[in-house]
């Protein structure tokens, strides 16, 4: 036997040993899924290990007890001062409210929230931010569906039996070196081991998930490129974002993405439920948590006065389904159903879908599409995967009224919401095109729909 050969009998199985060792970087035994089509990368690597540890610190969810029969008066006809639940019949009520406490105020009883002298009293903040997170779960339940399915949400899915949601956020307050004229610079947020133990933005929250700015990583065309700027503290906050989704769901990158081209949307449905939950995100922090900085004592706010918001972490809490996946909110009429409320924005019109045109309305200040809304857009994503040759040019429409740059940029946003929603779907990036904000006839007030609408041509 030669020496080659010798050592090539010698040193292979450990070379072997080596590869299989490194592979997914995970010590084995571990367990690997394809998520995708073979040869792009799709492969969920999952260790059994981690997976049990996550399961064990699961905690239990408590007992529910089956739903009462639906007859007899209505709560808002029995008690005082019930806004939210108040459709519901007397006991269904206090079902509700008993498992509430349970969720949320175990320890605490009643008492955290009413003052037992007087149930109808409003003076305890508890109370006043406990309706408008009823108002929130009712709107997550049933305008959210493609995000949370059927599976929904309950107050148990972020408390978890304390007072306080564990995983919530507020944005940084500046460091230092962060503020223009420091003589040690700028550092925009970095250097701060924070997401993932990373030197990334420290907050990617503020601007990704509170503010529209785009989620990105690279421009679509080389630099440099005088229509499209992509500065690369965005695509830091971007890594930034995807490290806490990965740390929020326990799960790494080819859960929704295809590794062999990041941004391409051929890659797991997981990708898609994602975007929607993005979406989702941003819609509660606007319309429902930073409307309630005021409510909020100061020991209850942010360094820099904001009140806590939510994120990833905030239901899912380690694991990719919150609590296993196990459904809660299907045995609560009063969380999956909005009443309609006294005062309550009218509703918008039904989405216009036209062989030629599609028209799609928002709600005042939001880029988001809701309810009858959506079901326009999946209209509009069925007509163009039929017709392969249509090619879409999506136009945001703004209000006459008030600040132009404002209306400017939400229409813009709608129609970034439009757009992405059909590259979710899988209509090529080339077929989709966007063109400037337009405004509508200056006699049309920002409250009228026409006002806050998309439109889509195809040709």
């Amino acid at each position: 036997m030669n020496a080659q050969l010798e050592r090539l009998l010698l040193t292979g199985p450990l070379l072997i040993a080596a590869a299989w060792l490194l592979a997914g970087c995970e010590r084995p035994p571990v367990q690997s899924t394809q998520q995708g089509y073979r040869g792009t990368g799709m492969v969920q690597i999952d260790n059994p290990r981690i997976k049990a540890a996550q399961a064990a610190a699961r905690p239990a969810v408590p007992p529910d007890a089956p739903p009462l029969p639906v007859a007899g008066p209505k709560a808002r006809d029995v008690f005082q001062n019930v806004k939210v639940l108040g459709d519901l019949p007397v006991p269904e009520f206090t079902r509700h409210m008993a498992a509430i406490t349970q969720w949320v105020a175990p320890e605490q009883g009643c008492n955290y929230c009413h003052n037992p002298d007087n149930l109808a009293d409003d003076s305890k903040y508890q109370k006043v931010v406990s309706r408008r997170m009823l108002e929130m779960t009712q709107h997550l339940n049933a305008d959210w569906g493609a995000h949370v399915g059927a599976t929904g949400v309950t107050c148990y899915t972020c408390h978890r039996g304390q007072p306080q949601p564990a995983k919530v956020w507020f944005t940084a307050a500046p460091g230092k070196r962060s503020q223009w004229g420091s003589m040690l610079g700028n550092d925009f947020g970095q250097n701060h081991p924070n997401i993932g133990l990373t030197s990334m933005h420290v907050d990617p929250f503020t601007d990704l998930l509170l503010g529209q700015e785009p989620i990105r990583v690279a421009g679509p065309a080389a630099l440099p490129n005088t229509a499209y700027k992509m500065p690369i503290q965005s695509a830091e906050k971007t890594y930034a974002l995807m490290m806490h989704f990965s740390e929020a769901l326990g799960v790494n990158c080819t859960f929704c993405h295809n590794t062999h081209s990041f941004a391409a949307w051929d890659s797991p449905p997981q990708r898609v439920t994602a975007w929607h939950g993005i979406r989702m995100a941003r819609d509660l922090n606007n319309a429902y948590l930073v409307p309630l900085t005021n409510t909020f004592p100061k020991d209850r706010l942010g360094p820099t006065g904001d009140a806590a918001k939510v994120y990833c972490a905030t239901c899912h809490q380690g694991q990719n389904k919150p609590l296993g996946g196990q459904a809660m909110a299907a045995l609560y009429a009063g969380l999956t159903k909005v009443a309609a409320a006294a005062g309550a924005a009218p509703a918008l019109p039904p989405p216009e879908d036209g062989p030629t045109k599609s028209v799609l309305f928002f709600g005042v200040g939001s880029a988001d599409l809701l309810g009858e809304q959506a079901k326009g857009l999946a209209q509009l994503i069925v007509t163009m995967t039929e017709k392969k040759a249509t090619v879409a040019t999506i136009s945001g429409y703004h209000s006459a009224a008030g600040t132009l740059a404002a209306n400017q940029e939400l229409a813009k946003q709608r129609a970034f919401a439009v757009r992405d929603a059909l590259l979710a779907a899988g209509i090529a990036e080339a077929r989709v095109k966007l063109e400037k904000p337009q405004q509508t006839g200056a006699n049309v007030a920002g409250e009228d729909p026409a006002a806050r609408r998309v439109e889509v041509t195809l040709r």
